[in-house]
């Protein structure tokens, strides 16, 4: 039988040959979702003897990820946040530059709870998730919120166009023990319903529609609507920038996430449509210009002359 070092040298020669940018790695993470272990306990035994139906198992997922598939979907989860998030074809895998997104918001949030008084009966804060695909950012939220004891104050709306993403966002919200503090609807971005909103989150399609195809193979197993832009990518996010003066409260906030190249063009998006917003560009974790935020700011009316 073989041993915990030998699978992960010929799974890393594979994954290699195959053009896995990641080899090493991938092969560890994928012999430890078999055994049930930590990928770091290989370095403390690498002579573990592995049985022959985990070796084959261990094969059948090597076989998988040679192919092209992403390895959260292999495994069925990704890490984000400090959460283990359910993973499958029905929604765009979590991306670590994402929990930027989510540490904005909840800041906006926090700052405004405990910037004045809230009495009895004063309404909850509205946090929209546009586009929540497995509920990556509306889960996440949820949580950290929870964990500040600040979740009673807060209503969260995550919406997408796709049902099947939706669904895994339910999933996800039950796994963590929010599911009762998120409402999930299926839209277009956001319904038009009266209801006016706090804060905005959106992690849209922005790949242009021709860049697609180039992309690595991974990214085909990902569901096409939630990668495609249209032809300079900014379709949707100027279809969401359309929306949010109609339902973006007086002093609201959206935070965007967009591509690193595409800073200067949603800027000049936002200035065209909203000039008196104040508008910036935000770094990622990898210190990308990736996050744009925006605040309503009203212009005052003029007195009307006596």
């Amino acid at each position: 039988m073989p041993t915990v070092e030998a699978l992960i040298r010929i799974g890393t020669d594979r994954l290699t040959a195959s053009g896995s940018e990641s080899p090493r790695l991938d092969a560890e993470l994928l012999l430890a979702r078999i055994l049930r272990t930590d990928r770091t306990s290989f370095a403390a035994h690498p002579e573990t003897v592995v049985g022959d139906a985990a070796a084959a198992f261990y094969e059948g997922d090597l076989a998988r990820r040679e192919l092209g598939e992403p390895i959260a979907y292999i495994r069925g989860f990704r890490e984000f946040h400090g959460l283990a998030l359910a993973t499958d074809p029905r929604a765009l895998i979590p991306r670590p530059e994402t929990e930027q997104v989510v540490d904005i918001v909840e800041s906006v949030v926090v700052s405004r709870l405990v910037a004045t008084p809230r009495p009895p009966g004063t309404r909850p804060i509205l946090v929209a998730d546009v586009g929540t695909g497995g509920g990556t950012i509306a889960v996440a939220l949820a949580v950290a919120l929870r964990k500040r004891r600040m979740l009673d104050e807060i209503r969260i709306l995550a919406t997408d166009i796709a049902p099947e993403a939706i669904q895994l966002a339910r999933e996800n919200a039950v796994g963590h023990g929010v599911a009762d503090r998120i409402e999930f609807a299926i839209a277009d971005l956001l319904p038009i319903d009266g209801h006016l909103i706090d804060v905005v989150a959106a992690n849209l399609p922005y790949i242009a529609s021709e860049a697609i195809d180039g992309l690595s193979v991974a990214l085909s197993f990902e569901p096409r609507v939630a990668l495609d832009g249209g032809p300079d990518g900014l379709d949707v996010v100027r279809a969401l920038l359309e929306r949010l003066p109609r339902v973006l409260r007086a002093d609201g906030v959206a935070v965007l996430e967009i591509g690193a190249d595409q800073g200067d063009l949603v800027l000049g998006e936002v200035a065209s449509r909203m000039p008196d917003w104040t508008r910036e560009l935000l770094p990622d974790l990898a210190g990308l210009t990736r996050i744009v935020r925006l605040e309503r700011q009203e212009r005052p009316r003029p007195e009307t002359p006596a």
